[in-house]
């Protein structure tokens, strides 16, 4: 995976954050979006992020998510 590849959410993942249904459980599985970046580095150091790969959904909607739970598309 790379910056700029389209993905797909494979796996339930539920989050709280999204424009739609804020504060409320919604479910992004099946969701398409774009890499946009990951987040293994801090002002120049390497970091060990738990959800390294940050997406970018429609609507102004990004999240943090981890590698086994997308898919390229």
């Amino acid at each position: 995976m790379k910056v700029g590849d389209r993905v797909r959410v494979k796996e339930s993942v539920v989050v709280y954050h999204h424009p739609s249904h804020r504060n409320q459980a919604f479910d992004i599985q099946g969701l398409e979006g774009e890499i946009s970046a990951f987040a293994n580095e801090y002002r120049g150091k390497p970091i060990s992020a738990n959800f390294p790969i940050l997406v970018k959904f429609e609507n102004k909607f990004k999240a943090h998510l981890r590698e086994p739970e997308l898919e390229v598309i």
